[in-house]
């Protein structure tokens, strides 16, 4: 019974805590502070217990996929030493000899055969040893981070090769303190030390044939292989007994009890399931017998030891470290911080073989080159020469500079120190490619050999000698200070031919001093680079990607989500205003607000004259959800084509005599106006009648093909009431009231066809992203889901599977389980930072683009400060004032409360500030606005009131004080469907004029 181990954040509770699921088998090979991927993030191991995995993000760093590479046993040692024996014997064999035997005894065709000679011969040449059956080869190489990677190489088998690296991982650590990571495959097992001076020692490698057995076992008793072979081990023999025979028990509660088990049977050496879990583990999983017997063979010298160290490494050793690089090269759907930060991890060297290129021109930051040419010229200001002895160091470091370049780099009197060495012939005038440059003297032979410059005569003999290969040795130097450069930029400073450059520097590639690609971002070409250099300015790349990737503030989010719905770039027009509903799709929006705040926050200049159009172009369906009060409730909008899969399943319950008469009439003759209904219905009192109708439309059950009746059913009495001047109406000749107006149909009409449960979350999972770029726990809830996020979940990772969205953790402070399409994610990160120019949104608190109160938390407010303790709530008719993604003011319902959240620290204080009060200046324009209290205190009390001056309030006795302009007031329609429609912030009792 094998199942999965959750994933969860350290330290944090509930289900907003969990990252994911890890099957056992990968936990089986993992050790805690191991890095692993899940999603687009990567997750560094904290702790594992019985029955989860706890993590903390480890952003750009490279980690392991987390899959298991099923239960199929490794290659048996009696199959890997007949390869071993075949390959010694290819090798030994003339090439025509091979071949035939390749061919006639072992059914490979010509080309098969011929190449995996040439794989074989190609390992001779570079290592110089096959291994086989008689020969281990262990090579030793740095990563291009400095690392150390040590593979030994066997054709012995994963059988052995798993328990052999857990020994030596064990040896390592005991004996030497290094913490070291392994991987094995049937061909051998890699193991991964951090950069030391020296190569780690190959004894390392070869534990003795008394010690390997104990090395194991100590450290099989403390892995999750070990407790999970012990449940497994316990439950055979009916020491886990279940409550139903027959049932299945959770898998946690299994592990728990075995847990419980494991710690009391332990105090007993010879307890049965510990003997029976320790021999199944050494004997079934592993082969120790063999693994025992091969370090008896090589202390017998059966079998012989070979070390090579390599620069790259050998074919042999990049098969086995094929796995490595597998992680990340089919990772190119990931968003761009991501995938460049892990490419910077991957080893280059051989991705070359893998590719036949290495092109890092779009990994490499620019900013990090620069930093590392400036300090390979000494061009940084703690790097400048202080002293003449410090421009002797200079031209030591650097070779040959000009006096204007001897001048940059100093803080002295450059002129003076070149005079001053010149007199102590501690430096030479060189002319060099038509330019005087200073050379310090103990260069001069290299100088000379290299490019023929003469010299002064009266040297000591002691600096004339012979200097061999002194062109190459000017090449290094040239490479080791400078950043990538092409050939013209080498041949160009020395004034050599191009032909003997290029000769120079492919000689200096060959034996592995210089590498060859495309290295510096926006050039063109190929250049050359030292490798250490490379390797710098990698690292400092990859340190500078590796802060991009970490989860962004909740800032970030709040900002995307209003440029993702298009909240801060309104547009005009029928087009965006049917993309401005398909983004809106299902979304819970109060009527009475969704067309003159949610709309027209994104519509410039929205009128319902454009909705009615889609609306009768049959574009459009909006379906009620549920009541709100008696004069409001919640629908959704949907796009006519999309409305089957979208809709949300819906109860018909127990109806009243009207309900059931209304629904009766609609089934049996489709879309009727209210004159029909009303007469099915009985012709009773025609109120009780649009009632009836109303309820079922709350219900999910009944919709209209116009928005009349729903603009009518939600205006307030008082408006009702008014009356219009100036604009020409007709008086209807039906009955019909005018919340009845249009219409009616039943909603499972609209529908049409039958939707499965899987499309239904499918398009709903795909709708959720369209709408939010990233999908959290806390949408599912706000969203009023079915099930909750596990309703989409599924969908979700299929999604991630399919490579059209990642999974991992994008925002700080919010559940770990994000999915996100990968666009959504470049967009926050180009958001993450303060823009220059103030970003300031007004938002209906209940709009959709408001992510305060669902994905992310409200600011914390004390009781005083919130009135009893009532903070923000996505209230309808409530407004949140956002100032750069995060809130800067709360203005609750019915204007009662304001609510300020201002940061600590200076500019940002100010700004929010500023950007708060000139919004309630524009929102002031809607028919005035009083501020008598914030944050439940006089308003003059607090920081906020200095800044409503400055934008043009009037403070008197009652508050702070704006009255609409006269330009204004002749159209306050317009100014409503602007800003966010709140009458006063603080109402004060008795008083009409606020």
């Amino acid at each position: 019974d094998r199942g999965l181990y959750g994933v969860f954040l350290a330290g944090e509770r509930g289900p907003a805590a969990r990252v994911g699921e890890l099957d056992e088998e990968m936990v089986f090979e993992t050790r805690v502070g191991e890095t692993f991927l899940l999603g687009a993030s990567t997750w560094r191991i904290e702790q594992i217990t019985h029955d989860r995995v706890l993590v903390s993000p480890a952003p750009g760093e490279p980690g392991r996929m987390p899959f298991w590479k099923a239960d199929a046993a490794g290659r048996p040692l009696e199959l890997g030493r007949h390869i071993g024996e075949l390959v010694r014997t290819l090798v030994q064999l003339p090439a025509a000899g091979a071949i035939e035997r390749l061919v006639t005894h072992h059914d490979l065709d010509q080309q098969a055969a011929e190449n995996l000679l040439r794989y074989l011969l190609d390992q001779k040449a570079a290592a110089g040893i096959v291994p086989d059956d008689r020969t281990i080869l262990i090579e030793r190489c740095r990563d291009e981070l400095g690392d150390w990677r040590i593979c030994v190489l066997t054709p012995f088998g994963g059988r052995i090769h798993a328990p052999w690296a857990m020994a030596v991982v064990e040896r390592a650590r005991t004996e030497s303190g290094l913490d070291a990571e392994t991987m094995w495959t049937d061909d051998g097992f890699v193991v991964r030390f951090p950069d030391t001076e020296a190569p780690p020692d190959p004894a390392l490698m070869i534990p003795a044939s008394g010690d390997v057995e104990a090395l194991v076992v100590r450290q099989l008793g403390g892995t999750a292989l070990f407790a999970a072979k012990f449940r497994e081990a316990a439950a055979r023999a009916l020491l886990l007994p279940r409550r139903r025979p027959g049932g299945r028990s959770p898998l946690w509660q299994q592990r728990k009890r075995a847990a419980d088990l494991l710690a009391v049977a332990a105090t007993f050496g010879s307890f049965p399931m510990i003997l029976e879990t320790y021999r199944e583990c050494l004997r079934d999983v592993f082969d120790m017998p063999s693994l025992v017997d091969t370090p008896e063979r090589i202390e017998r010298r059966e079998i012989r030891t070979a070390t090579v160290d390599s620069t790259l490494p050998s074919p042999f050793a990049s098969a086995l470290l094929f796995g490595y690089v597998a992680n990340y090269i089919y990772d190119g759907d990931a968003p761009l911080a991501e995938r460049r930060a892990q490419a910077l991890a991957i080893d280059h060297a051989q991705l070359r073989e893998l590719l036949g290129e290495a092109e890092l021109r779009e990994l490499l930051d620019t900013d990090a080159l620069a930093l590392v040419e400036r300090e390979l010229q000494m061009l940084e200001p703690s790097h400048l020469a202080k002293t003449s002895d410090g421009v002797h160091d200079l031209l030591l470091r650097l070779g040959d500079l000009s006096p204007s370049e001897v001048a940059a780099r100093s803080r002295i009197d450059a002129r003076s120190a070149i005079e001053t060495l010149a007199r102590a012939r501690r430096v030479l005038p060189l002319t060099l490619a038509g330019d005087t440059r200073l050379v310090p003297v103990e260069y001069a032979a290299r100088y000379r050999d290299a490019l023929g410059a003469p010299l002064p005569p009266g040297l000591p003999e002691s600096l004339l000698e012979a200097v061999p290969h002194a062109a190459e040795d000017l090449a290094r130097r040239y490479a080791r200070t400078h950043g990538p450069f092409t050939t013209t930029d080498f041949a160009s400073r020395y004034g050599i031919g191009r032909s003997s450059a290029e000769s120079i520097l492919h000689a200096l590639s060959r034996a592995g001093r210089l590498l060859e690609g495309e290295f510096r971002p926006g050039g063109t070409g190929r250049e050359w680079c030292d490798p250490d250099v490379l390797q710098s300015v990698r690292r400092r790349s990859l340190a500078k990607l590796r802060r991009q990737v970490e989860p962004v503030e909740p800032a970030a989010l709040g900002r995307l989500v209003t440029a993702w719905q298009g909240v801060v770039r309104r547009r005009s027009g029928l087009d965006p205003l049917l993309d401005a509903i398909e983004n809106l799709q299902g979304a819970p929006l109060p009527a009475s607000i969704f067309e003159s705040e949610i709309l027209a926050a994104r519509i410039e200049r929205y009128s319902p004259a454009d909705l009615d159009a889609l609306t009768a172009a049959g574009e459009i369906v909006w379906c009620g959800l549920e009541p709100l009060g008696e004069r409001d409730g919640r629908l959704a909008l949907y796009l006519a084509d999309h409305f089957p899969r979208l809709r949300r399943p819906v109860d018909e319950g127990e109806l009243d005599a009207a309900e059931r008469a209304v629904v009766g009439h609609l089934r049996s003759h489709g879309a009727s106006f209210f004159a029909a209904l009303h007469a099915a219905a009985g012709d009773g009192y025609p109120g009780e009648t649009v009632d009836a109708v109303w309820n079922l439309v709350w219900r999910g059950l009944v919709t209209n093909d116009t928005f009349h009746a729903l603009r009518a059913f939600t205006r307030p009495p008082e408006r009702r009431q008014r009356k219009s001047h100036g604009v020409r109406t007709f008086r209807s000749r039906r009955v019909a009231p005018p919340s009845a107006e249009g219409r009616w149909s039943l909603v499972s009409e609209r529908a049409g066809i039958a939707v499965s449960p899987t499309e239904r979350s499918t398009a709903l999972a795909q709708q959720l992203l369209s709408r939010y770029g990233i999908v959290t726990r806390e949408l599912a809830a706000a969203e009023g889901i079915s099930g909750g996020f596990s309703a989409v979940y599924d969908v979700l990772k299929a999604l991630e599977d399919a490579g059209r969205v990642r999974r991992g953790y994008f925002v700080s402070g919010v559940a770990a389980n994000q999915f996100a399409l990968p666009a959504a994610l470049e967009l926050m990160r180009t958001l993450k930072d303060t823009p220059d120019a103030v970003e300031v949104v007004v938002l209906a608190a209940t709009d959709p683009a408001n992510p305060y109160g669902t994905t992310l938390k409200w600011p914390a407010v004390s009781e005083a400060v919130s009135d009893g303790g009532r903070g923000p709530t996505r209230s309808v008719g409530a407004h949140v004032i956002l100032v750069n993604g995060l809130p800067g003011a709360y203005i609750s319902r019915g204007a009662r409360q304001l609510l300020v959240f201002l940061p600590e620290d200076e500019p940002q204080r100010s700004t929010v500030a500023r950007g708060v009060a000139q919004q309630l200046a524009v929102l002031g324009e809607d028919g005035g606005i009083l501020i008598d209290e914030v944050n439940g205190a006089p308003a003059v009390e607090h920081p906020l009131a200095r800044y409503l001056i400055e934008a043009g309030f009037t403070q008197s006795a009652m508050g702070y004080q704006w009255r609409r302009s006269v330009t204004e007031s002749r159209d306050a329609g317009t100014a409503r469907a602007r800003v966010g429609r709140v009458r006063r912030s603080h109402a004060i009792p008795g008083r009409k004029d606020a």
